[in-house]
């Protein structure tokens, strides 16, 4: 390895590995109850329709079972709500993020400056928003958006100035609390997130960003995503993650909403890099009006387990839905991803492409549903799932599930499971790479597909998470 590639490397694993020093204006003690609900509603200012509807969720929650006969499902038994904070409010002055970076605790501007967060918004993206903890500390769109009418804001202020249409869309029509515990538990205590609304024809040609980071030991981040893209609108919104490790668990069960209007286009990318002792209970959900098209790109690392599986309901006629998603399981892990589409209308298309790395006996698995409704004639399905093993101790399995009411459709199913074959590293290795370079460029070349999907800056951060993944120099 040349200085300058260890110096890439000794960089990136330091843009996730710190800590800092925890620093909260205010925080709920451990655990969920009714009384934790109302603190937070209060200390938000919320209105009384939204505290109603968390106290809602919090009676599904408590009436929910916690999911435990999937077949192959991580371990959740060392998730205890009663251990978790679930509220920090950070020390900031600005109530709902903070317009100038400048403005910023020295302390969050350290994190989001290491996580590079500043720069990308310089290059590469149209709006910027950073949640620490649990809340969104700075949030900014730029003014060209603004001028044609695109509103980026995070999801507290988006409650209080755009109420109307907060109250129409918020976990009724597309995740609502019934839909499973996490979901139940996210919605009786989310905090902050982003509120993103395109309005009708309106392209937004460079992509928007928002960064979660968990600092604090023993927390759990609950922000809430909602996406309405009216007809004829395009965005790309791009989610990074990330937590420092810490010895006790921490819990993420975030929720997206993303609402895709006829004709519309949207892309949800999402770069995780969870502490190892992090479990990631994602929900994500779109709805897809006629000639709309969704894509998920997903890159999940690092967590202890995840359990996460975008899904689409594919409502119009015509309207498309396309996964790509890669999954990094190593020594402890269990990383369970998916994609579930359900085509309830004609000419509906989707495509379904998952690519899983394990090594060290880390487990990863393919969980995915396909649903195609009596009458979505001419509907077309194509799923394709490909695992790569570093090892004899890793694990990886596809569990596809397709339930077809409908004669007049085309289904693909392409699973493929292997291990890096050592005549390929010879052959790279008789080309003058090392061992560790030839299996990176095997892993490189494996993973394409998702790095061609997103913006430069972070393609190239993906394949360096990857290799620091695989030289075991994370977590």
């Amino acid at each position: 390895m040349s200085s300058e590639e260890h110096l890439q490397e000794t960089d990136t694993e330091a843009r996730f590995e710190f800590k800092k020093e925890e620093s909260s204006a205010f925080e709920t003690a451990k655990g969920l109850t009714e009384e934790t609900v109302r603190v937070i509603s209060e200390d938000k200012n919320e209105p009384e329709w939204m505290l109603d509807r968390r106290l809602r969720a919090l009676e599904q929650f408590q009436e929910m079972p916690m999911p435990t006969d999937w077949p192959g499902q991580p371990d959740l038994s060392e998730v205890d709500i009663d251990e978790i904070v679930p509220y920090i409010r950070p020390d900031i002055e600005a109530r709902g993020g903070a317009d100038n970076w400048d403005d910023l605790p020295e302390e969050i501007q350290d994190t989001f400056d290491k996580l590079g967060i500043p720069e990308a918004e310089k290059n590469a993206l149209s709006g910027v928003g950073a949640q620490y903890e649990s809340e969104i500390v700075y949030q900014n769109m730029q003014e060209r958006w603004e001028d044609k009418g695109v509103i980026f804001c995070d999801m507290d202020k988006a409650v209080q100035e755009h109420e109307e249409i907060v109250r129409e869309y918020f976990m009724t029509k597309c995740v609502p609390p019934s839909d499973n515990k996490f979901a139940a538990l996210h919605g009786a205590i989310w905090s902050g997130g982003s509120f993103v609304y395109i309005p009708e024809d309106t392209t937004v040609n460079m992509p928007v960003q928002a960064y979660f980071r968990m600092n604090s030991e023993g927390m759990g981040q609950f922000e809430h995503t909602l996406i309405i893209a009216e007809e004829n609108s395009e965005v790309h919104y791009i989610e990074g993650c990330s937590a420092p490790k810490y010895s006790a668990f921490n819990l993420h069960s975030g929720g997206v909403e993303v609402f895709v209007k006829e004709g519309a286009h949207v892309q949800y990318s999402t770069v995780q890099n969870w502490s190892k002792n992090t479990y990631n209970l994602n929900t994500k959900r779109a709805i897809a009006e006629r000639d709309a098209t969704m894509e998920w790109v997903s890159g999940s690392m690092g967590s202890k387990a995840t359990m996460l599986y975008p899904s689409t309901i594919l409502k119009g006629p015509g309207a498309t839905d396309n996964h790509i998603t890669i999954a990094f399981a190593g020594d402890g892990q269990n990383i369970d991803t998916g994609a579930k589409v359900y085509h309830n209308a004609p000419n509906t298309k989707s495509t379904i492409e998952s690519k899983s790395i394990s090594k060290d006996g880390g487990r990863t698995n393919y969980r995915g549903l396909v649903h195609i409704a009596d009458g979505a004639e001419d509907a077309s399905t194509s799923v394709e799932c490909d695992a790569l093993m570093f090892d004899n101790e890793s694990t990886s399995d596809t569990m596809p599930y397709m339930e077809i009411e409908e004669s007049k459709v085309d289904v693909a199913h392409e699973a493929t499971v292997g291990k890096i074959g050592d005549e390929d590293v010879f052959y790279l290795q008789s080309r003058g790479l090392d061992d560790d370079d030839a299996k990176q460029m095997i892993v490189a070349g494996f993973i394409e597909p998702i790095t061609e999907e997103l913006p430069i800056e972070y393609a190239v951060e993906l394949n360096r998470l990857i290799e620091l993944e695989m030289e075991g120099s994370l977590g």
